[in-house]
């Protein structure tokens, strides 16, 4: 009694009593039931089927008496049947979920990068957007080209006015020598030409 008391504590956890199930791995039950849905969903499951039951009709209503194991009826293969169908519906059912399950993640993923493609995308955008806006303060090429051109024209004029100055430069100094043929020499204060200029009677 003593012994019982000292074993029962308050401070640990009570063990569970009871049926304990044994333990297997979901993992590897999930896998083996999804090959086993994925063996009786094909042709090959049916074809075996058809002749694993024709074969046991006519071995149960050709064969002697002695030699048949389920005669008609049919009982035993009846039996058989049901319990292929019992357990193969929840077979199926527990791969289609896991299936389920993989599509479930997969759309969750897929969304998880259409999100991200999407954020990618608007930043992209916003980016090209402020580039845009950037280049609209920097000069292009048809603007270089335009002013380039607005200065060759410029300058055509400026060269043309001072050829202009020049001819009109010309023909005043020709029309100069022409008026005052003697005076080749400089004008200037040591041979008194000032002062002949303004004494012109002596």
């Amino acid at each position: 009694m003593a012994e019982q008391r000292r074993t029962e504590r308050l401070d640990q956890p009570r063990e569970p009593r009871g049926i304990t199930l044994p333990r297997f791995d979901a993992e590897a039950f999930g896998r083996w039931s999804e090959g086993i849905a994925r063996g009786m969903g094909t042709a090959n499951f049916i074809v075996v089927m058809t002749v694993v039951i024709a074969i046991w009709f006519g071995w149960n209503t050709l064969a002697p008496a002695e030699l048949r194991f389920d005669p008609y009826t049919f009982t035993f293969l009846t039996l058989v049947l049901s319990l292929q169908a019992s357990y193969a519906a929840p077979l199926i059912l527990l791969a289609q979920n896991r299936q389920a399950d993989r599509d479930r993640l997969a759309l969750e993923e897929d969304r998880r990068r259409a999100t991200a493609q999407k954020a990618d995308t608007e930043y992209l955008a916003r980016e090209i957007a402020a580039l845009r806006i950037a280049l609209g303060e920097v000069a292009t090429r048809d603007f270089l080209r335009s002013e380039l051109a607005r200065l060759a024209e410029e300058l055509d004029e400026a060269g043309q006015r001072r050829q202009r100055l020049e001819r009109r430069q010309q023909e005043k100094g020709s029309q100069r020598s022409t008026d005052a043929p003697g005076l080749d020499e400089p004008r200037d204060e040591l041979d008194g030409d000032y002062a002949r200029d303004a004494h012109p009677e002596r």
